[in-house]
């Protein structure tokens, strides 16, 4: 496999924008959410820890709020992995995972989703959290990406998929749309002062799947008996797949 440090620059096209990631990066998910991302990551934390599965993966895991919050409600024999290819998210990510008192049960690893550094069939869960469009919008690495979560899953094994997603109901898309457009966009490019960061947020989300394309897309991929769940309305939303 390709060691992820020397993958080249146009193999991964987001990572600059995310090894800029600015202190305020949390807070500003929260603001522009209305706090419910907690929530919502909340709840794919207990849909990824149903079964009691021993070995769980965050992909894209940021600065670590999913795999701090399965930790923390997780048994004593289930371990957290934490991959992200940002390491000054995963330095955040650290320091809340000692602030949460979680540092034995999470490691923090630099790596990339298209070369997932574990073996085949290595995990029972995989989960991410707003990293999944991403990974598959627009990215030349797609189906690098899936095939390598489906790769170190084992048979039977979870991928539990929250996400920005497109409303069906035309109206309160078009009213998410002006929301992402006029709200997301300039108050997350005010507070980061990263503007294409926080454009590029708006504008994918605007223009992501909607739930029976991301379905076609992990079917496509190998998975099957793929559920969605809608959250607030369809602006978010819940999926879930099985190798």
């Amino acid at each position: 496999m390709m060691d992820n440090q020397d993958a080249p620059r146009s193999a991964r096209p987001l990572h600059g924008m995310f090894t800029a990631v600015p202190p305020r990066y949390d807070l500003i998910n929260h603001i522009i959410t209305f706090g419910m991302d907690v929530g919502w990551r909340r709840l794919a934390a207990r849909t990824c820890l149903k079964g009691n599965p021993p070995r769980i993966l965050d992909i894209g895991c940021g600065t670590g709020d999913l795999s701090i919050n399965i930790a923390k409600h997780a048994s004593k024999e289930t371990h957290i992995t934490g991959l992200d290819y940002s390491q000054p998210m995963l330095d955040i990510a650290k320091l809340k995972a000692v602030k949460a008192g979680v540092t034995g049960r999470v490691t923090f690893i630099t790596g990339d989703a298209a070369s997932i550094p574990f073996p085949d069939d290595h995990f029972d869960c995989l989960g991410i959290s707003f990293a999944f469009r991403n990974l598959t919008y627009n990215n030349p690495l797609c189906h690098p990406h899936l095939a390598e979560v489906k790769r170190v899953l084992k048979p039977g094994g979870r991928y539990v998929i929250v996400e920005s997603s497109q409303p069906e109901n035309r109206l309160i898309r078009s009213v998410s749309h002006l929301y992402l457009r006029g709200f997301v966009g300039p108050v997350g490019m005010l507070l980061s002062g990263n503007k294409g960061a926080y454009n590029y947020l708006a504008e994918s989300a605007r223009r992501y799947y909607l739930p029976r394309q991301v379905k076609g897309l992990l079917l496509a991929a190998g998975f099957r008996d793929i559920r969605y769940r809608a959250l607030f309305f369809g602006a978010a939303g819940l999926h879930v797949a099985y190798k």
